[in-house]
């Protein structure tokens, strides 16, 4: 029996194995093996006495304990409410509420206008006047090679300037045969240019393919974004994303994904791929509402959801846009590699050198004078990193 039950496990397992076994041969076998010696340790084993021991007296049946009941939510509960309720609701408290003045006309409407705001999501925003709102940066495209064939693009802003700036580094790219990318959309400064989004896509999606579509319910057709020209690179890609990658970048993500394949890793988006409509108030306040919303080829909708990574890793705001900074100036390569640690070997015991030594009183005078190397580290580009090389490992087998 025991032996029955091993084979069966190892005929779930091995299914599973095989298909992780495309990413990483040595997670797959971990996790066949895991699967195999947890069955077996949960297995009863066979007891030489078992035939020789009593019948168990057999029991009562034990009463069912009834399951406990789901206590609806606030939300839910308002969601269950009809018409008359909601009407009833209101008169209720009007009359019987201890402060009449907070469910005065204005209040009402007031508290009318937030609920609508909270359940819309980020489908309605009220701005400032467009006297006092600040002023949006762009953020500026960054280009790099890692690894001497791994091309990293942090494309920033989606606008013209970062697009040529792109062009030129593709070309740079292929030139030194670059055959992976890594393309960076972490970018905190969002843009709601949709067809400059579709020329970025065209870079890297096969030709004659639909890249994403606007439905606007005030038009009667979608707006639909086609590659009408052949990619600029042909390659394996990866997508960086987050929180706050927003907007036409969420489209640009959703369209790698499904025209070229991307694997996407990071965080799930913001969940503004819509088009704003911005609409004056008496006051001069700004009312911010989405007029049309963007979806994919494949008609998956990006609002309000977002896009959802493939592989999830979780990385702080404020370390993602510190590096920023810093590798502007230093390069992205000091936020995802370490320094090997030196070991003692033959050369320095001839020269009468201990080099763990040497790398120990070396550490302790950059701690007195200040770190050298940035203190924080880029999580999701050193994922993505680990992940091509893992994948042309195997490929290479």
């Amino acid at each position: 029996m025991r032996i029955r039950s091993t084979f069966a496990m190892f005929r779930i397992a091995w299914p599973i194995a095989s298909t992780l076994q495309r990413f990483n041969v040595s997670t797959a076998l971990f996790i066949g093996v895991f699967l195999v010696t947890n069955a077996l340790a949960q297995s009863p084993s066979p007891s030489p006495s078992s035939s020789a021991r009593p019948p168990t007296p057999t029991k009562s049946p034990a009463t069912p304990v009834p399951s406990p009941v789901a206590i609806p939510t606030t939300e839910e509960l308002i969601n269950s409410l009809g018409q008359p309720d909601l009407q009833a609701v209101i008169s209720l408290l009007k009359t019987n509420f201890t402060n009449p003045d907070a469910l005065s006309d204005l209040e009402l409407n007031r508290a009318t206008v937030q609920g609508l705001m909270d359940r819309l999501a980020h489908g309605v925003m009220l701005l400032p006047n467009r006297e006092t709102a600040p002023p949006e940066t762009a953020a500026r495209f960054y280009g790099e090679i890692l690894d001497r064939h791994m091309g990293y693009l942090r494309l920033g802003t989606l606008n013209n300037a970062n697009l040529q700036a792109m062009d030129k580094s593709l070309g740079d790219f292929i030139s030194k045969k670059v055959d992976a990318l890594i393309v960076d959309l972490r970018a905190d400064a969002p843009s709601n240019d949709f067809a400059i989004a579709a020329e970025f896509a065209k870079r890297f999606c096969p030709k004659g393919k639909v890249l994403f579509k606007l439905r606007k319910p005030a038009a009667r057709q979608d707006r639909v974004f086609n590659s009408d020209r052949d990619p600029a690179f042909q390659g394996l890609i990866t997508v960086l994303i987050d929180g706050e990658t927003a907007g036409a970048a969420e489209a640009l993500a959703g369209a790698l994904r499904i025209c070229d394949k991307a694997l996407i890793i990071g965080q799930t988006t913001a969940g503004r791929a819509v088009e704003y409509s911005d609409l004056s108030l008496p006051s001069g306040k700004i009312l911010r509402v989405a007029v049309a919303e963007a979806a994919l080829a494949e008609d998956q909708k990006l609002f309000p959801d977002g896009v959802k990574p493939d592989l999830p890793v979780e990385m702080s705001m404020m370390d993602k846009r510190q590096i920023f900074q810093l590798s502007a100036e230093k390069g992205v390569g000091p936020f995802v590699s370490e320094t090997e640690r030196p070991h003692m070997n033959e050369a320095a015991l001839i020269a009468g050198t201990n080099p763990e030594v040497d790398a120990a009183e070396a550490a302790q005078r950059r701690r007195e004078r200040g770190p050298d190397k940035p203190a924080v580290h880029d999580l999701v580009l050193q994922r993505a990193l680990d992940l091509v090389t893992s994948l042309e490992i195997y490929q290479k087998r």
